[in-house]
């Protein structure tokens, strides 16, 4: 604003001496020089009266549409948020979908295509919706029963080992190192490591740190936990308790390691209790019942 009003004063001569000093030392000073010398030789062009009015007189009848700086700043906001919003419910439908049943729970859900699934204790599945129906693709940590809708390929993707159809019944378990399937309908492929196996109704394999093992055929319509049993083939001691933990969201403390023996049979999914004086008589074990959630297993000739 100083500059300007210091530039008006030198183009109608109002300066004082000094102050015309000081202001022909300045870098602007000939840069306004020159402007004014060119301004000089210019020449107006002629002025028509009668027909600058006519102009004045036609931009009256014409609307002039304006923009309020309010309306300008609304249109902005507005295009912002439908920006937010598409890109939340695209990130929404893309986004992993999570279903998972706690221990001592099991959860039951349905997949965008309608194929079933139901959650064992302690077991996740993670999907994703958008990509569904041309991918039909799920992870499984633990141990799920599958009922699926025909279509397109479905695949079961776990840690241990992937099980690919497309339209049966089956259950896939794989926990630490142990990865079980059983079909119950159709045909399933199951991929473990660089083996490949086929099964078909009734038909059950089993692999665990990288050894086939063999599974006896089922005539079972549906998993045992599913219903109100727990049944287990060829499996360690260590592997059957911890399956108890899941279903009754309890700790059970087994003080032997020494015994090799595996486990085959049912086990009550209601009773606890029942359940483990079965293990008891098979592995000649005392129970302790140290509260509702801890259950100390000893092994009995330790105590003689």
């Amino acid at each position: 604003m100083e500059e300007n009003f210091e530039l008006a004063k030198w183009l109608s001569g109002e300066m004082s001496a000094e102050e015309l000093k000081a202001f022909q030392a300045s870098e602007q000073y000939k840069i306004y020089q020159k402007i004014a010398q060119y301004s000089a030789e210019l020449e107006a062009p002629a002025y028509n009266e009668e027909e600058a009015y006519q102009r004045i007189v036609s931009r009256q009848h014409k609307e002039t549409k304006t923009v309020s700086l309010y309306q300008h700043w609304m249109f902005k906001v507005a295009a912002l948020f439908l920006l937010f919003l598409g890109l939340t419910i695209f990130y929404k439908a893309n986004v992993s979908i999570t279903e998972a049943a706690s221990h001592g729970q099991q959860t039951t859900f349905t997949l965008p295509d309608d194929s079933q699934v139901v959650l064992n204790s302690g077991s996740e599945v993670h999907y994703s919706k958008l990509l569904w129906s041309n991918h039909r693709q799920l992870d499984l940590k633990g141990e799920a029963y599958f009922k699926v809708a025909k279509g397109k390929k479905f695949e079961v993707n776990t840690h241990l080992g992937k099980v690919t159809v497309l339209g049966t019944q089956f259950d896939v378990k794989a926990r630490e190192n142990r990865f079980d399937v059983t079909c119950y309908e159709g045909r399933v492929r199951v991929d473990y490591q660089k083996q490949q196996v086929i099964i078909t109704k009734g038909m059950s394999v089993a692999f665990e740190n990288g050894q086939l093992i063999a599974i006896p055929n089922t005539k079972a319509t549906q998993p045992e936990w599913t219903q109100a049993e727990l049944a287990f083939n060829k499996e360690k001691l260590s592997q059957v308790l911890q399956e108890l933990e899941r279903q009754f969201d309890c700790q059970i403390q087994c003080n032997t390691t020494a015994n090799s023996q595996l486990f085959t049979g049912t086990l009550p999914k209601n009773d606890i209790h029942s359940a483990l004086q079965i293990l008891s008589a098979n592995y000649h074990l005392k129970i302790k019942q140290v509260s509702d959630r801890k259950i100390i297993l000893n092994y009995l000739d330790a105590e003689k």
